[in-house]
């Protein structure tokens, strides 16, 4: 996502940025989950909620004011403490009472072909919450969902949520199932959906991606009508699942309402997710103070996903295999340089609410959680990306995370050296396909790129040369068909719903080639030009994108469909991609100046086809890991 400093008025005009501490109570709703999920914060009585706690937070109506030149989404609250939000003591007994489902939605078990994972909320605790399956013999299996919640650090509001782990089922068969409790709101009724198991084996299927989707509330910073119609494009693409790159809701930048922006974010989605498996990344607006050790105990609640066998760290990463794909979702908050999690501006500290006994951060805090796993996601992703490679049921691989390797935003993060230096070599190694990303809330995608070059970037402040390791494009030639077992394409795709399109890229004034921003060193927090007050520098160095191929300057806005079709046994696989962006949703295109509006209607902006030997042909394998292997070019 963007990173431009901002300021946020309230009533009482004071400013700082954010958040309560990192302590994390580790409470269960129900033990069935303690080897399934992360612990959650401790319960305590969910206060009630409203849709808009301008009366219990204090916080007006959001005012963004963008500075050019800065680098940090810095959500400013005022003054002194924040409130739990306010409500009668009768509707926090209603509340409490009411298990309604709402926020529905799916995600793949271990195994897609035979498990899906159906994951809902409910304003109280929700009395014997389940799911009623379908499977089509005319009766219903009943599915006890396991109960998890967590206290807000901030407000100290309680959430719950649930987690159905549906398994048994057939390859490539569409289920139906309703999710209900025994305590529903009067007049409530139980929501419904549906799902579609993946294939067993080689098969053709759709999936969709893009990340950086916010919410249609825009009382909320960041959030934008556009995020509605994002949740509709998708479920016209039908697609057997889709991929959300990280940065779901911006909970963060909303302080005060924590828990009420992730509520409008699940309800925005569910119209699509459940009917079809959302697969999530988490972002670097997934991380809050006072949510667990690295800030992730909203997401990690929320999301019940396929394990990793890496104590401490399931839902951090994982994969799954659909097909001949195997997809790899990642964190890369634990390698990048950026500091680009919550920070406390200044110039006052924030308080947390009274009831959460967390203390007040100080003024030019950030929550950094570069090297968190102590090396163990590269560990875990050179295993997995080495066995993918060994194996002769998997053509594809496919990586997502949030940040990213090759971006040339002129307005926004651009690039990371950490990704560079930490994944960019295994994914050469084991011929990683393609790559996914956020982040930066525009439309690249890279020529298929292996090795690196060497000294190619330079430092922004002295001009001095400089380590970028920018990724070596194995062809510049401007084509529709690309052959990934020779280079890896990256694409960046964080056009999903914000209020902030970063459509606008970057050239080399001197030569006029296309440039990239690139984070070389950490930028942690300095004060800025006001008394008391915190910023974070931009990117520290520049380099010539050779790498980037293709940038939609039209529209911050859009989402790529990926249809795969298997070929035959012993030949050539294929991936066609088509990019489809909404133009004119911009609420100001920066290269024309153009006012717009939300809209719903997504246009092809461009097609290509991605295609790589199947890996059932003769010695496939042992060639693909040793040609894959490169250190720098140039």
């Amino acid at each position: 996502m963007r990173h431009l400093s901002f300021t946020v008025t309230r009533d009482r005009g004071g400013m700082d940025d954010a958040l309560g501490t990192a302590t994390e109570n580790q409470d269960h709703a129900d033990a069935g989950l303690r080897d399934g999920m992360p612990l959650a914060a401790h319960q305590t009585p969910r206060a009630d909620a409203t849709p808009y706690a301008g009366a219990g937070s204090g916080l007006s109506r959001r005012e963004v004011l963008v500075g050019a030149g800065g680098t940090g989404l810095l959500a400013a609250v005022g003054a002194g403490a924040l409130r739990a939000p306010a409500a009668s003591a009768a509707s926090r007994t209603a509340s409490s009472g009411d298990g309604t489902p709402e926020q529905v939605h799916l995600t793949w078990g271990n195994d897609p072909a035979t498990s899906v994972v159906v994951s809902w909320a409910s304003p109280g605790r929700a009395v014997r919450p389940r799911v009623l399956l379908d499977r089509g013999s005319g009766g219903r299996e009943v599915v006890a969902g396991h109960t998890r919640s967590y206290t807000d650090g901030l407000n100290g509001e309680t959430v719950w949520t649930y987690h159905a782990v549906v398994d048994g089922l057939r390859p490539d068969t569409g289920y139906s199932y309703v999710v209900t409790a025994d305590n529903l709101r009067n007049g409530a009724t139980p929501v419904r959906g549906s799902v579609r198991t993946a294939p067993a084996g080689r098969a053709r299927f759709r999936f969709t991606s893009f990340g950086d989707l916010a919410t249609p509330n825009t009382q909320w910073v960041l959030s934008y009508g556009q995020s509605a119609y994002a949740v509709k494009a998708v479920e016209s693409f039908q697609p057997l699942f889709h991929l959300l790159n990280g940065d779901l809701c911006y909970a963060d930048l909303n302080p005060a309402v924590q828990p009420e922006v992730w509520r409008d974010f699940g309800i925005n989605n569910q119209a699509s997710a459940a009917f079809r498996p959302w697969m999530p990344c988490p972002g670097n607006h997934e991380i809050e103070f006072g949510n667990g050790p690295q800030g992730f105990t909203s997401y990690l609640t929320r999301y019940l996903l396929p394990g990793n066998g890496v104590p401490r760290f399931r839902g951090h990463w994982y994969s799954f295999q659909v097909g001949s794909a195997l997809f790899v979702s990642l964190d890369a908050d634990d390698v990048v340089y950026q500091d680009a999690g919550p920070l406390v501006a200044g110039p006052a500290p924030l308080a947390p609410a009274a009831s959460t006994g967390n203390p007040a951060i100080a003024p030019g805090t950030s929550l950094y959680i570069r090297g968190y796993s102590g090396g163990a996601q590269t560990a875990w992703l050179r295993r997995t990306l080495a066995a993918a490679r060994a194996d002769h049921s998997v053509d594809w691989i496919i990586v997502q995370m949030h940040q990213d390797a090759a971006s040339s935003s002129a307005t926004g993060n651009g690039s990371d050296l950490g990704i560079r230096e930490e994944w960019l070599p295994l994914f050469d190694t084991y011929q990683v396909d393609l790559v996914l990303c956020g982040h930066d809330h525009d439309y690249e995608r890279s020529y298929p790129v292996r090795g690196y070059d060497s000294m190619a970037g330079r430092e922004v402040a002295t001009g001095a040369a400089v380590q970028t390791r920018r990724p070596h494009p194995v062809t510049t030639t401007a084509a529709d068909r690309f052959d990934t077992s020779a280079g890896t394409v990256h694409l960046i795709l964080g056009g999903g719903g914000t209020s902030a399109p970063l459509d606008e890229y970057g050239v080399d004034t001197a030569d006029g080639l296309r440039q990239a921003k690139v984070f070389t060193r950490a930028n942690r927090p300095i004060p800025g030009r006001a008394a008391g007050a915190f910023t974070r520098a931009a990117a520290d160095a520049v380099e010539d994108a050779t790498w980037s191929a293709m940038r939609d300057p039209a529209t911050g806005y859009g989402v790529a469909v990926f249809d795969l079709d298997p070929g035959e046994p012993g030949g050539e696989t294929s991936i066609t991609v088509t990019y489809h962006h909404a133009v004119g949703a911009d609420p100001a295109n920066p290269g024309t100046g153009a006012a717009g509006a939300p809209n719903p209607d997504y246009t092809p902006f461009e097609t290509f086809t991605l295609v790589r030997p199947r890996s059932d042909g003769p010695g496939r394998h042992g060639r693909a890991a040793a040609s894959g292997t490169a250190s720098h070019a140039g």
